[in-house]
C-alpha cells in the first residue's frame, strides 16, 4: 500500500510576456514593490489625495502605485535630484523646506486635508509633521524603519480620530499584485534602476551608493 505523500500548493503569477530583460534580475531585487503594495492594501486607497514622505526608491514606488489607484499624490524630499526625478515621473513633488505642507495641503483640499499620509523618510521631522497635513479620520502608514522612540502628536489623533498602521509583513497576495504590477507595465519601474553592475564590483558600489546622491537603485548581476 503506497504511503501518503504531501503537496505543496502554491498559486504561480505569470510574467509574461517580457517588455525586456530586465524582469529576470529585477524580481529578486522587488523588496520596494512589495513594500508599496502592502502599503497601499493597509491604506485602503482608492480615490483621494494622498502624501509620501521621503522621495528614495520605496517612496516613489509607493507614489506610482497610489497614483495608478487613482490617488493625487504629493512627494515630499529636501533633495533637488529626488524631486526632480519625482516630476519626471509624473509625480506632484514638493520640499518642505521650500513649502509649508500644511498650508499647502489645506488649500489644496478646500481647508479639509490630506485623506493619507505614507511614512517613507524615517525622519523625526516628517513623524512630527504628519499628523497636521491629514483631514479628519485620516490614515497614516508607516513604511520607514525607525529603530528609536520619536515623538507623535498625539493631540492630533485625538482631535482628528485618525489612525495609523505599519506596513512589514507581507501576505502571498502582496507578492502576487507586485509581480502583476511588475508585469503590466503601468508603472515605469524601469527608470528607478540607476545602475547595473557586475558581482565582481560589489564593494565600490556600495561605496558609490554612501556619496552618490542621485542613485536611486543599484542592480547586481551575479550572472555576468
Amino acid at each position: 500500500r503506497p504511503k501518503p505523500k504531501r503537496t505543496k500548493v502554491a498559486p504561480v503569477v505569470p510574467i509574461r510576456p517580457f517588455r525586456h530583460d530586465e524582469y529576470a534580475r529585477f524580481l529578486s531585487q522587488a523588496f520596494p514593490y512589495y513594500a508599496s503594495v502592502l502599503s497601499m492594501g493597509l491604506g485602503f486607497l482608492a480615490v483621494g489625495k494622498a502624501f509620501v514622505l521621503g522621495g528614495g526608491p520605496i517612496g516613489m514606488l509607493v507614489a506610482l502605485v497610489a497614483k495608478s489607484a487613482g490617488a493625487r499624490v504629493v512627494v515630499s524630499e529636501i533633495s533637488p535630484f529626488r524631486l526632480e526625478f519625482a516630476k519626471s515621473l509624473g509625480l506632484e513633488a514638493l520640499s518642505p523646506i521650500d513649502t509649508n505642507l500644511e498650508e499647502w495641503s489645506k488649500e489644496q483640499s478646500g481647508g479639509s486635508g490630506a485623506d493619507i499620509v505614507f511614512e517613507v523618510s524615517g525622519a523625526k521631522q516628517a513623524a512630527a509633521s504628519m499628523t497636521k497635513l491629514l483631514a479628519i479620520r485620516g490614515r497614516i502608514v508607516v513604511v520607514a524603519i525607525y529603530p528609536q522612540p520619536i515623538e507623535i502628536n498625539l493631540f492630533d489623533f485625538f482631535w482628528k480620530e485618525l489612525s495609523m498602521s505599519g506596513a512589514r509583513v507581507y501576505e502571498p497576495e502582496d507578492y502576487e499584485k507586485a509581480i502583476q504590477l511588475i508585469a503590466s507595465g503601468d508603472v515605469p519601474f524601469e527608470k528607478l534602476i540607476s545602475l547595473v553592475e557586475p558581482l565582481e564590483k560589489l564593494p565600490d558600489v556600495f561605496k558609490q551608493l554612501e556619496t552618490n546622491a542621485e542613485a536611486m537603485k543599484v542592480l547586481i548581476d551575479c550572472q555576468s
